[in-house]
């Protein structure tokens, strides 16, 4: 049952039920109490090709008349997410192999949709909820186990896309970009692109910027809200003393940051749904690249060194004959490494 938003405070909000054929989505609509028609709602449909339509309809009797004019349509919105190791997984359980530099999967601990992906499928869900419309989540890699990468799908996400095939493993973050933005320029229809701000794996945060500069798209980073009117979208992006708002047209790029809010927990009836759905698998042949445009053979840059960093701790007991004398002797000793 999609909801008619109004625009200003005098517009009521309402919603239109839909018997037979209707609209998938609705957004960026003004609607005023006005004339009547005697055009039924009930015969009436939408299109995404009718964006310019002002249409006045008779509304069932519980519901009052009112005129509907402007842009409608549907929000298609495209998701890459990624399944990573375990972030949350205790550090002394990561292992590198110093002749690879790769890290080891640890016995014991199950990969996860990454945590910044989930930010920006809540992001995509929030759009969906205010304006209607349809989410395509996208992922790359091998082996991907489907428990966990179908996740998006729980979460309400429509369609799952997955580029699987060993050559598109084990690229930088300009070769996988690359794969991404064919992708999906051969799903084609689409109005925003949303991924997280980085991954949880090797926290580079170039790949989003990276597809929109394939694609030859605008992009915007770090955001911790996304509203959408008039065919644009309005973000509040993070900076290191608060945020600054940016606005730009779409089809556009935009990473979402953690303070976007916490991604809502799949229902029920979404792990359910999940369950019984496919995801559609690519291959490289399928979104037109050659392999060695992609994954390692499409690197470049390359990994000099992947090492963990050694912290190292020493303790020093401050004597003294009291209690008083022992506090004395810390503050000297603070002043002395001027830390007081």
């Amino acid at each position: 049952m999609p909801l008619l938003k109004p625009i200003f405070p005098f517009m009521q909000r309402i919603h239109l039920p839909i018997l037979g054929k209707g609209i998938k989505g609705i957004g960026l609509l003004k609607i005023k109490e006005g004339e009547v028609n005697k055009q039924s709602l009930y015969t009436s449909c939408l299109t995404r090709n009718s964006s310019d339509a002002k249409l006045s309809w008779v509304l069932p009797p519980r519901l009052k008349t009112y005129r509907i004019e402007g842009g409608i349509g549907v929000m298609n919105v495209i998701v890459c997410v990624k399944q990573v190791l375990d972030p949350e997984a205790p550090p002394a359980s990561f292992k590198i192999d110093p002749a690879t530099s790769k890290v080891v999967p640890p016995p014991g601990v199950s990969p996860v949709v990454d945590p910044y992906g989930e930010y920006a499928i809540e992001a995509a869900l929030k759009i969906k909820d205010a304006l209607g419309g349809k989410i395509t989540a996208i992922s790359l890699g091998i082996n991907l186990l489907r428990d966990v990468i179908k996740k998006p799908l729980s979460m309400g996400a429509d369609e799952l896309i997955l580029l699987e095939d060993e050559a598109f493993i084990e690229g930088d973050s300009w070769s996988t970009a690359y794969a991404l933005a064919m992708a999906i320029k051969k799903i084609g229809e689409y109005d925003l692109i949303l991924c997280g701000r980085e991954a949880s794996d090797s926290n580079a945060g170039q790949v989003g910027s990276g597809i929109a500069e394939v694609l030859g798209l605008p992009s915007v980073t770090l955001a911790r809200k996304i509203d959408i009117t008039d065919s644009k979208a309005r973000v509040e992006r993070v900076t290191a003393d608060g945020y600054e708002v940016v606005e730009v047209s779409l089809p556009a790029l935009i990473t979402a940051s953690n303070e976007i809010g916490e991604p809502r927990y799949p229902t029920i009836k979404g792990i359910m749904a999940a369950k019984r759905k496919e995801p559609i698998i690519w291959k490289p042949a399928d979104i037109g690249v050659e392999p060695a445009q992609i994954g390692a053979a499409g690197q470049r840059t390359k990994t000099l060194k992947l090492f963990q960093p050694v912290h190292e701790g020493k303790c020093e007991i401050m004597e003294g004959e009291t209690p008083e004398e022992a506090a004395a002797n810390l503050a000297l000793k603070l002043r002395e490494a001027k830390i007081l």
